[in-house]
């Protein structure tokens, strides 16, 4: 079984209004090789990004690993660690247990803004999805290269 690492983060501006602007990025680590993944999701909130997020990066592997996932959400590690219960985004928690169903994952918490370098890029590929609405991919590579 390959071991991969992948440090997602979710952004959403406007959060608690009415309307949002949302984003979510996954960098996938594979003995050294990096890819960087992203969606935006509209009108959502920081939760529902930072699950999807989780979401992006598990789907985009081809075959069973074994998976850190780094993410700088309690919500999202301690409630799929079963430290919380889930009440809510029910869709998005189904959705994220079947992207995990195929892999041995460990979950693992870092504190956000705190310098862990590929949280850092990945904190800052999901604000710019969120803030121009689309995915770029030409300035995810960009920013997973500087």
């Amino acid at each position: 079984m390959k071991n991969v690492t992948i440090v997602c983060d979710g952004s959403s501006l406007g959060n608690g209004r009415k309307t949002t602007r949302a984003g979510a990025a996954a960098v996938l680590d594979f003995q050294g090789h990096r890819k960087i993944i992203g969606q935006y999701l509209g009108n959502s909130t920081n939760q529902q990004a930072e699950i999807v997020a989780a979401c992006l990066g598990l789907e985009a592997l081809k075959e069973s690993c074994r998976v850190e996932v780094i993410s700088d959400s309690q919500y999202v590690v301690k409630t799929m660690s079963g430290l919380f219960k889930r009440k809510a985004n029910l869709d998005l928690w189904q959705r994220l247990d079947a992207a995990a169903k195929p892999h041995h994952i460990r979950w693992t918490w870092t504190r956000g803004h705190a310098g862990h370098p590929v949280q850092e890029k990945c904190d800052e590929a999901a604000r710019l999805i969120a803030e121009r609405g689309e995915v770029d991919q030409k300035l995810l590579d960009e920013i997973l290269e500087d």
